[in-house]
């Protein structure tokens, strides 16, 4: 009986001090995350889009791409959120229709898991289980990551996915050469940069400094003599596919969800093309649904600005002549008043005329306006010929005046022909397409331009938008391209029967849909070119500021007692993380100036491994930090946190060098061992004192409050009874 064998048997290694830190992690994050039940800070601002998502409403958020916005979304599935919630001001009750636990609960389980990630990470890094447990415990106990992630907010989710990202990368690194198994966890860190790249654009950073740590380790490899042409080929491209084109295909992928799920049309849609908003359903797909595609000699039209800058309008003109002299004392044509209108008007139609014939209705068949054709724009209401001449624009005296043409008789000629020039063609003789054409109309006797120059008129003008005729257009710009929203072939003779067919709904069937491909171009080159106007804010601060934790955030004040929630970090590990920081430079400059003068004062696997844990905890610090200085955008206190997060894990790296490599005697070590639970438990009462603030709960006096004022430029509030 001796000699037989289980056909089956399994070994099972539990990390206990990783369960427990993983457990605590959950206990921290989860506890009565349904506390307070009420919108809570940027809940606002995340809310909104998941209602959006719950009623497949199309948006755009210039802040970021619409991954994390599809996880909070995803909460809301699962709790069956039918979106129908106002989220208009901080401290609203939510009612009974928002699931508020499912909201919270995946930014929830990110924090949560981040405590694990440290401390597996540290461990990677070549440090010892206590090294680990103790950034495990400073990433379990700062206030300002609980805080974040116990609320429908992105920043764990961010941090989580940076973390994931940097794991894997060092779990591939760190693989046995001979293990298949390692170039999984080289995709998952492809996987998790494009995640948290997704989530926010702030994950870019964090995703190019491990670009740059795998593109020196590639080198590296390219320089192995031992390996085979063929091998190091393979190597370069399997690490390109992992980290560059997954990525790529992931943010992509993301996109395509977000515009797939997102098919009815919203309040955003102005900011998008006519082609765009036409392949929404509703809107302005409602408006143009049977439109004409192709654009004919005896068209109706009305053409909108490509640019959306300051705001989207349409080429217009109503029965107002410019002021004989403006106020400066400079003259105008007097004629025909010319603008664009940011509202959609009967006024904002154009008649596409022939020059060589007086028809201004479509023949039969059709003939199509091609690239390069020579045209006339009668306006609909008013019958003026669309013109510019060498008359000073009233706002800008350096283009020129555009009009609706009057023979005033006082020897200033016509000069109505413009030429179709259509800068999306694929060929010279392409047809000029409802939507889909981008257009510029270049004025043949001056070759100027006819463009948006953004400008409001005075009260004269009706403060509508001012369109000039520039003799200086240069390379594209969308200010100067326009294209045909509202399309119908014209059927009327008469003026007062084209004027009554104005006023009537187009018809004729026709269909227009845009790539993938072209929507993700569109939308992405919005997000990152539109930016809402930037205000200051109560809560707002400067990056130096956060470093030395002197800003809170008041996230939930109750309505009627002291109860309050503030993202509020905690000063200890504040103050140890810095502190950690600065010795790491001072350690990494004095050992690189001796190592260059060759004096080594630690073997060289341990410098490798202090540079490694450097580019990952200081770099991850710096890439998520100094770009800050940098932009010209309303920053807060939780801009900091992935920073922050990076920066707690240079603590026990500096530690554990200290202890290992500095101190030489016992009676050394013990004394250190001694300080470092002075401070752990001076990290866990500081969490423990501002846990009020971070849960909301207990609710404290006013002068328990008072005392929790450790700081004077924090903003605590509180009722005196």
């Amino acid at each position: 009986m001796q000699g037989v064998k289980l056909p089956v048997s399994v070994k099972c290694e539990i990390n206990v001090l990783l369960v427990l830190v993983t457990a605590l992690g959950f206990f921290t994050r989860l506890y009565g995350i349904q506390f307070p039940k009420s919108v809570v800070f940027d809940e606002v601002y995340y809310g909104q889009f998941v209602s959006l998502y719950m009623r497949r409403v199309f948006f755009i958020d210039e802040s970021g791409p619409p991954f994390g916005h599809m996880l909070l979304a995803l909460g809301g599935y699962f709790g069956d959120f039918d979106g129908n919630f106002i989220w208009n001001r901080i401290g609203a009750e939510y009612t009974s229709n928002v699931p508020v636990w499912t909201l919270r609960l995946i930014p929830a389980l990110a924090g949560s898991l981040c405590v694990p990630l440290g401390y597996l990470l540290m461990v990677e890094l070549g440090y010892s289980h206590y090294s680990a447990l103790g950034a495990s415990l400073l990433l379990l106990m700062e206030n300002s990551l609980v805080v974040q992630s116990r609320f429908m907010l992105l920043e764990s989710v961010l941090i989580f996915f940076l973390l994931l990202a940097v794991l894997s990368y060092l779990r591939f690194y760190n693989a046995s050469k001979s293990s298949l198994f390692r170039w999984l966890w080289l995709f998952l860190a492809g996987a998790g940069c494009a995640f948290a790249v997704g989530v926010k654009y702030m994950g870019l950073f964090t995703y190019l400094l491990l670009l740059s740590l795998a593109a020196v380790h590639t080198w590296h490899i390219i320089g192995e003599k031992t390996l085979s042409n063929g091998k190091v080929v393979v190597q370069v491209v399997v690490r390109f596919l992992a980290l560059v084109v997954l990525p790529v295909m992931l943010y992509l992928g993301f996109f395509y969800i977000h515009l797939t799920l997102l098919y009815r049309s919203g309040p955003h849609d102005q900011m998008m093309s006519s082609a765009f908003q036409a392949s929404l359903e509703g809107g302005l797909a409602r408006i143009t649904q049977g439109q004409p595609l192709e654009v004919a000699y005896g068209s109706q039209v009305t053409l909108r600005s490509a640019s959306s800058k300051p705001l989207p309008c349409w080429l217009h003109s109503h029965k107002a002549n410019y002021p004989i002299r403006y106020e400066n004392g400079r003259g105008s044509s007097h004629q025909q008043q010319v603008t664009c209108y940011p509202f959609k008007d009967v006024n904002n139609w154009w008649i596409i005329k022939d020059p060589g014939r007086q028809s201004l209705v479509v023949s039969r068949p059709p003939r199509a306006v091609r690239h390069g054709d020579i045209i006339q724009l009668l306006h609909g209401m008013t019958s003026r010929f669309l013109n510019t001449h060498d008359v000073a624009a009233p706002m800008s005296p350096h283009s020129q005046e555009v009009s609706g043409y009057i023979d005033f008789n006082v020897s200033m000629p016509v000069q109505n022909l413009w030429k179709v020039d259509i800068t999306n063609r694929e060929s010279d003789r392409d047809v000029w397409k409802t939507i889909l054409s981008e257009v510029r109309l270049i004025h043949v006797n001056t070759s100027a331009v006819l463009k948006l120059s953004g400008v409001s008129l005075p009260d004269w003008g009706f403060r509508q938008l001012e369109v000039v005729g520039d003799k200086i257009y240069k390379g594209y710009q969308q200010s100067g391209v326009w294209n045909v929203e509202e399309h119908r072939y014209g059927t009327s003779h008469e003026q007062k029967e084209r004027e009554l067919e104005l006023k009537s709904p187009t018809h004729d069937d026709i269909s227009r849909n845009l790539t993938f491909m072209a929507k993700f171009i569109e939308l992405q080159w919005k997000m990152l070119t539109v930016k809402n106007e930037e205000s200051e804010h109560k809560y707002s601060s400067l990056p130096l500021e956060w470093i030395t934790m002197d800003t809170n955030i008041a996230y939930w004040l109750h309505p009627s007692s002291n109860a309050q929630i503030h993202l509020m970090g905690n000063i200890v590990i504040c103050t140890l993380a810095n502190v950690a920081l600065f010795v790491y430079v001072l350690l990494f400059l004095t050992y690189l100036i001796r190592r260059r003068r060759k004096i080594e004062d630690i073997p060289e696997a341990c410098w490798k491994q202090l540079v490694l844990a450097g580019v990952v905890c200081s770099g991850g610090w710096a890439v998520n930090y100094l770009p800050f200085f940098l932009m010209e955008k309303t920053l807060f206190l939780y801009h900091y946190l992935p920073a922050l997060t990076f920066q707690i894990l240079q603590i026990p790296v500096v530690v554990e060098h200290l202890y290992t490599h500095m101190l030489r005697s016992s009676s050394q070590q013990k004394a250190f061992g001694g300080v470092i639970l002075a401070a752990l438990c001076s990290v866990y009462l500081c969490y423990r004192t501002f846990s009020p603030l971070t849960y909301g709960q207990p609710e404290l006096t006013a002068e328990q409050l008072a005392k929790m004022r450790w700081r004077e430029s924090w903003d605590i509030l509180f009722r005196k009874r």
